[in-house]
Formats: C-alpha cells, structure tokens, sequence
C-alpha cells in the first residue's frame, strides 16, 4: 500500500474517536467482538457481584449490586461511567479480564464512583443532607439489544434522617444513537408528604476540579471532568424537568438539582455521559454543553 493510501486507511480507522497518539497505550487486546455491528446491550455481570453493565454506540455504564457492598465497603448507589472508543458491546468482555481499569483498545474504567452519586445517582435531600439508599437488589431485563437496553431495578428501603423511610423502583432505557439514559423513578414512602429528590454528579471521580454549567431553564447540569493524564476526560449531564426544579446546589461529594416528588407518583430525568478520547467526538467543555442543552428528550411518561 502507498503512502496516500495508507494515511487516508488510517483516517478511516480513526474516524469518530480520536488521533492514535492521543489513546492510552494499549495493556493486552481484547478478545474479538463476535459482532462489530453497532448494539445496545444490558448484561448481568454474575461473576463479579452481581454488576449491571448497559451500553450503547456511544456510552457505557454500571451499577452495583447487593454482593458487592460485604466484598468492597463502602459501595453505594451511584452510577458508573466508562470510557468507550467502540461502538460494539465490550464491558463484559473487559470487566472478564479482570483489569478493566487498564485500556485494552476499546474502553476504559478511570471513573471513581465511591459514595457519591457518580452520573447521576440520586438521594432524598432532608435537613440538609442527601440519605441514600444502598445497592440494587433486585433486576429485570426487559430488553437486551440489539436497539435498545432496558432494565428495571429495585432499592430497598432507607432511612431519611429518623423521621421516614422511602424505596425506589427505577427503569433504565438506552437506545442507539445517544449519549443519554433515559431513567424513570417511582420513590415510595411511609410518609405520603412530598419529597425533595437530589440526583447528583460526582465532583470527584477523575480527581479535583471539572468545570460546571447549570442552565435551570433547559433542567440541564454539564459537567466537563479534568485531565487526567493518559486517560482523556469524562464529560456528564443530567438534564430534568425545568418544572420540578426546587433548587441546584451541592454537597461535600456531589453537584445537585432538587426535585420536588411526591411518593409513588413516577418522574423522569436523563442521565448522560462521554469520554473524550471515544465515541462522540466531544473534545471541548462547549462542544460537549452544546450537546447536552440540545439533545431532543422527553419527559412524558407513557399513559
């Protein structure tokens, strides 16, 4: 092959993800995709805890589950976010190797969760103050691909300060073709008094710093992460409906938008991420904001 031919093969190869000098060096390849066709995916991670694992062509993601809170305390309910260079299913092939952390050509973990609320977990604000429920407990698959990921988990009950208890049940819908989760949660309680919701961004999952955008009339929060060297950077958004805003604001771990709730009445809000170096093309905080204030979402739940 010559010279042209070669550099425009490899513009090709690199299309929609990023120059080759800027990825991490590749630890070990991992083992073929069967299929490379673009998929969504929701996959039951078993063998590690119990881990749910969706993704589509363009984001990836985790929550933990029940097992994991003896095995790696603390553990909480926050929600995961990797990096993806793909747009064919890989968590589960990379979470097999054990090493997920490690970059082996088609995604990464650098995304520290910890107690916090990750990518857009969500706690009952009370007294100044965000209670939060430990990991799932139970799971339904409601559709595994190839459009479409989606699942349905429960939370057990949790205690806001002494004064009430609440449970959640929440449904996770990702189709191809955006960066967003689509989320619909129904809080109960023993307390029929409505509810401040906080769903939270981490502040601190790929070090110190990040830079926030707040736009309270779109309901949108973007968060573009710091460098983090020879990792790239993470972007999140959590986009809600302006009408139930009650305020934004933050805690030690997390940035926040407070939701007025009332107790079994379902809402919905949207949960999105993007690495810089994968699927997207998001190489810049404004590019990134741009997207998420435009992505077309609907709040309406079905009748």
């Amino acid at each position: 092959m010559n010279r042209r031919l070669c550099a425009a093969a490899t513009v090709v190869l690199l299309a929609g993800t990023s120059l080759a000098q800027d990825m991490p060096p590749i630890a070990s390849p991992l083992p073929p995709a069967a299929d490379r066709s673009p998929k969504a995916a929701v996959v039951l991670a078993d063998y590690r805890y119990g881990d749910l694992l969706w993704e589509n062509d363009r984001t990836a993601h985790r929550i933990y589950g029940h097992a994991l809170e003896a095995a790696e305390p603390p553990s909480g309910s926050g929600i995961d976010s990797w990096g993806k260079n793909v747009v064919w299913p890989f968590m589960d092939r990379q979470l097999r190797t054990g090493d997920q952390h490690a970059y082996h050509g088609e995604g990464l973990d650098f995304y520290n969760v910890g107690t916090g609320r990750g990518a857009g977990g969500l706690g009952i604000w009370f007294d100044n103050k965000l209670w939060t429920s430990r990991n799932y407990r139970s799971y339904r698959i409601l559709k595994n691909g190839p459009n479409v990921a989606d699942f349905e988990v429960d939370y057990a009950a949790w205690p806001v300060d002494v004064t009430r208890k609440v449970w959640e049940k929440r449904r996770f819908t990702l189709p191809l073709g955006t960066h967003f989760t689509r989320m619909v949660s129904t809080i109960r309680s023993d307390k029929p008094e409505p509810l401040l919701v906080g769903i939270g961004i981490g502040k601190r999952t790929t070090g110190d710093g990040g830079e926030l955008t707040v736009d309270r009339a779109r309901g949108l929060l973007s968060w573009w992460g710091p460098e983090d060297r020879g990792h790239g950077r993470m972007a999140v958004a959590l986009r809600v409906d302006p009408a139930m805003i009650a305020e934004i604001r933050q805690d030690a771990d997390n940035h926040l938008v407070l939701l007025r709730v009332t107790p079994g009445k379902p809402f919905v809000y949207y949960s999105g991420s993007a690495w810089s170096l994968g699927e997207g093309g998001f190489r810049s905080r404004e590019a990134w904001d741009r997207y998420a204030a435009a992505e077309p979402l609907d709040f309406r739940l079905p009748r």
